[in-house]
């Protein structure tokens, strides 16, 4: 239907799709030397919060193509309690629930919450105010309104 927003462009959803990858891999490249170091909980805990400050540059940047402000700033980790929440839970049932090896456990529940991230960076990120004006096909003259 013309005029109506779309629940998420497409280029939005491969850079955000993108920005995953890069923030798994680096969110795992911390992770896997803190193991070392702490219980598995305090090392993923430890790794996810070092991976978000990435993430929220990655996706200010290059997935809502905005400019970071402090208030996005400090409201980005709130975007993350779902995925953290989601992830956790997965985490705890896989490595205690299933018996998954805790080094490849936080990878498959990560997977559960992206899309509940998505959803929720948008809206901090991109307020709708910013979303109506980005999602809505350009007004010609001459069409109505």
């Amino acid at each position: 239907m013309r005029g109506l927003p779309t629940l998420a462009p497409w280029g939005q959803i491969v850079r955000f799709a993108t920005v995953g990858g890069i923030n798994t891999l680096t969110f795992y490249a911390c992770y896997l030397p803190l193991r070392r170091l702490l219980p598995y909980f305090a090392a993923y805990t430890g790794a996810f919060a070092l991976s978000m400050v990435g993430s929220f540059l990655l996706n200010t940047y290059f997935t809502y193509r905005t400019r970071p402000t402090w208030k996005k700033f400090l409201l980005f980790p709130l975007t993350q309690v779902t995925n953290y929440a989601a992830q956790s839970v997965g985490l705890v049932l896989l490595v205690s629930g299933c018996g998954l090896n805790t080094a490849v456990a936080p990878l498959a529940a990560a997977l559960t919450a992206l899309p509940f991230t998505f959803l929720v960076s948008r809206r901090i990120l991109r307020p709708p105010a910013q979303n109506a004006q980005t999602d809505r096909p350009p007004v010609r003259s001459g069409d109505p309104v």
